[in-house]
């Protein structure tokens, strides 16, 4: 078990200002990463096990401390402990009330005819729509946080507007996705919509629309409708270079010919060691079959 520990740990994709990238963990020697360009070589087998990330806030990071072993196909990184520790002072929980920020209040497309509303601090300037995978969005308005989480369920109860879209209609609405207009046509109505309702906060300063696009980001022109998702366990290798990052999803294209979908918050956990340039993908694959339905019948 301390072997383990002292091993680097994946812990899963992050994004900011310059990109996704690689989070690495380790209990001696903190965080680091690898960024994840398009065109990036990547290889690596996977260790023993998948253990516990541990708790990450304020931008400092806390072992598990029972060094917990996780499934490979849970799509959290923590365990029980350390989820509840997390929530424990979590503005998506509600438990960090007190938070003085000002928060932005966001539309968010990620499926057609579903649009989604949100918070998020306003100094992280849109890289929560990056985490999500929201194909485009807009900002409704901003203000402190408890106007922003009125205007949110405002917009639940007014305008049935959901605050949660599953994540597979999330993958599946991105290949091939609509046109950046009708994404826009979508989120604009939403947005006069809101704006018309007297019911949101005074305190909400109400913005201007205006449409984000993450195509380019996500390199969404790359992705193939026959990608196969990686089946993660122990010893197995996946190799590739990268085609695509598209929020928490890392997309390779294989030696072999085959585009491969790695889910990073599966990948978070998981020791990992560097495998030959150019070594054979030995995790199984799981291909979506032809005709297999869209997004708008996973929900």
């Amino acid at each position: 078990m301390r072997a383990e520990q002292e091993e680097w740990r994946c812990g899963g994709v992050r994004w900011g200002a310059g990109g996704p990238s690689l989070a690495w963990l380790h209990t001696t020697h903190g965080e680091r990463s690898t960024p994840l360009p398009a065109g990036r070589p990547v290889a690596f087998t996977t260790g023993a096990a998948r253990r516990c990330v541990g708790v990450r806030r304020g931008g400092r990071r806390t072992p598990c401390p029972a060094g917990a072993e996780l499934t490979p196909t849970a799509v959290s990184a923590q365990c029980a402990e350390c989820a509840r520790l997390d929530r424990s002072h979590s503005v998506a929980a509600d438990t960090a009330l007190d938070d003085p920020r000002p928060y932005d209040v966001y539309l968010a497309w990620s499926v057609p005819g579903a649009v989604k509303a949100g918070i998020t601090a306003a100094e992280r300037e849109g890289v929560r729509l990056l985490e999500q995978g929201a194909l485009s969005y807009a900002l409704l308005g901003r203000g402190p946080l408890m106007a922003a989480r009125r205007a949110e369920a405002v917009l639940g109860a007014a305008l049935a507007v959901p605050d949660r879209i599953p994540y597979a209609a999330k993958r599946a609405a991105r290949c091939p996705a609509p046109a950046q207009e009708s994404r826009a046509a979508e989120l604009a109505a939403l947005h006069a919509r809101a704006c018309a309702l007297e019911t949101l906060p005074e305190s909400l300063t109400v913005l201007p629309f205006t449409p984000v696009h993450h195509d380019a980001v996500f390199h969404l022109g790359r992705l193939r409708d026959d990608c196969g998702t990686v089946v993660l366990a122990p010893g197995r290798t996946i190799a590739g270079t990268v085609a695509a990052v598209a929020g928490p999803d890392l997309y390779l294209d294989a030696a072999d010919g085959r585009q491969l979908l790695v889910d990073a918050r599966q990948l978070a956990g998981w020791a990992l060691v560097a495998a030959a340039p150019g070594a054979e993908t030995t995790a199984d694959v799981q291909v979506r079959p032809p005709g297999a339905a869209g997004p708008e019948a996973l929900f």
